[in-house]
């Protein structure tokens, strides 16, 4: 599977001189800054830097950009766990836990558990991508729409466990954000309920939505409150908690690895990515824990499956760039500009004519991991030190902050509007016990689901089930799917019967 004379060379390339590597550190500093900033999407770094690679050879274009791409992935994890801020719509998961074990005084430790559980995803991610670069091409190529309506539906079913005190509040709450996702112009060219709003021709735009219900109203919550943790003992940032939360995501192997192998497998195909693969890590890591009352009120699987389901995602959407020359999401759609800037097509050919290149960005960035665990713990003492500013000052400048962001996302007053108008309704929400994040997945994945349903009632001229018979990837996973969610809780419910029989 690997060319070892091409991969020698590639260390040749990577090693001759220390210019490939003079921009890793700064890229990183950008991305875990511009990852951390509500509003600040990676995408939007890599965009506002892509001239800085004008004067670059390709490989140092390359790890300077995908080092903001990989700092970028756990930024967004330190402001979801610290203030409930979602740097992106892929770590929306990693909040679910991170915030309550903040909230705990437990934020040392809940950095340390996301930082190694992103810093190992990554890395397997890449490992996995250097290992089966061709094969998983091939398997790209096979994925259809009827495949990511599977994959999609599989994230939706996170919704239905989001909320312990009432089943029906956590449905209501999915089910209406699946209905705002409708808003706006169809995949086929229908309006639909903009009430002649030029703003939501488009619909709402999700990350201004995101922040608002997420970050504001969590903000407006705690308006009476001086701290956000309030135990001034426990405000302390501590290197050696930090480090005692690395020590601890290796107390849980298998979320570890499942979320890794989640997040390479789902971030392959393109216009998914890491926002469906951290969902669907969470939600696996949730249905097969021994104790899944704890989720959501603070349990360290929760961190673990979302960081490391978003960081291997990263290597699996290097697949479809390097192999096919198709751009998975916005990130790598800045990365194939970088690629034309330098006269260079990924694909095939690529692969074939120039895989000591290929293996060299992908070391590259397996480099770029090692350095994100010494200067991400560096960091977290510097970003930790929210939790010791009074939340008088704190509120004000972070809702600056989101209506900021969402000015930059839209480019228009709608950014600021549409965060006011979802962080009341996010109030409103936790106030009568409703969970935001059930609302936020419908928003997000609604649009995505009736993209691909559509497409494949197209391709199947309106018999999607004959078509499923059809495709046997999606027809596996549909089974597959079926299997864990119906087979994993029978499976815990024999197993707490023999258990209780046990006892008697």
């Amino acid at each position: 599977m690997i060319d070892h004379f091409a991969l020698s060379q590639a260390f040749g390339l990577l090693f001759a001189s220390f210019e490939p590597w003079l921009w890793v550190i700064p890229g990183l500093l950008i991305g875990l800054i511009f990852g951390s900033i509500p509003g600040l999407q990676i995408s939007m770094a890599m965009a506002v830097f892509l001239p800085v690679t004008f004067g670059m050879d390709f490989l140092q274009a390359m790890l300077f950009l995908t080092a903001i791409f990989t700092g970028g992935a756990y930024g967004g994890g330190v402001t979801a766990i610290l203030m409930n801020i979602p740097g992106s719509s892929s770590s929306i998961a990693t909040a679910f836990d991170g915030y309550p074990m903040a909230r705990q005084g437990k934020h040392n430790e809940a950095l340390g558990l996301g930082l190694a559980a992103s810093v190992v995803g990554a890395f397997v991610g890449y490992v996995l991508l250097l290992l089966l670069i061709n094969p998983l091409a091939a398997l790209v190529l096979k994925v259809g729409p009827m495949e990511m309506v599977v994959v999609v539906l599989w994230g939706l079913t996170l919704i239905a466990t989001l909320n312990d005190s009432s089943l029906s509040k956590g449905l209501l709450a999915g089910f209406f954000g699946l209905m705002l996702s409708q808003i706006g112009m169809s995949t086929t060219g229908v309006m639909r309920t903009s009430v002649g709003n030029p703003h939501l021709l488009d619909g709402i735009s999700v990350v201004p939505a995101m922040i608002g219900i997420f970050a504001a109203s969590e903000l407006l919550r705690l308006r009476g409150s001086a701290y956000l943790v309030q135990d001034e003992a426990q405000r302390d940032i501590a290197f050696s908690r930090i480090l005692r939360g690395v020590g601890e995501t290796f107390r849980y192997p298998g979320v570890l690895v499942r979320g890794s192998l989640i997040g390479a497998v789902i971030g392959a195909i393109p216009g998914v990515g890491s926002s469906v693969a951290n969902l669907v890590s969470y939600g696996e890591a949730r249905r097969t824990s021994r104790t899944p009352e704890i989720f959501g009120k603070g349990a360290p699987e929760g961190v673990i499956a979302a960081e490391s389901a978003n960081s291997s995602s990263e290597g699996g959407s290097m697949t479809a760039l390097l192999a096919l020359g198709i751009p998975g999401g916005a990130a790598t759609a800045v990365l194939l500009a970088a690629f034309s800037f330098h006269n260079i097509v990924g694909g095939p050919s690529f692969i074939r004519n120039q895989t000591d290149v290929v293996y060299s960005i992908i070391l590259g960035n397996l480099g770029q991991v090692l350095l994100l665990a010494v200067i991400g713990l560096l960091m977290l003492r510097v970003l930790g030190m929210v939790v010791r500013v009074p939340l008088a000052y704190l509120v004000p400048s972070v809702l600056a902050m989101c209506a900021w962001g969402g000015y930059g996302i839209t480019g228009t007053v709608a950014g600021p509007l549409t965060v006011a108008a979802f962080a009341a309704l996010g109030w409103l929400m936790r106030c009568n016990d409703y969970p935001v994040a059930a609302t936020v997945i419908g928003l997000l994945l609604g649009r995505m689901m009736e993209g691909e349903l559509v497409r494949t009632l197209q391709i199947s001229n309106g018999q999607p089930l004959n078509y499923l018979f059809e495709r046997p990837m999606a027809l596996a996973l549909f089974v597959f799917m079926l299997m864990v969610l119906v087979g994993a809780p029978l499976l815990k419910a024999l197993r707490r019967r023999k258990l209780q029989q046990a006892g008697r």
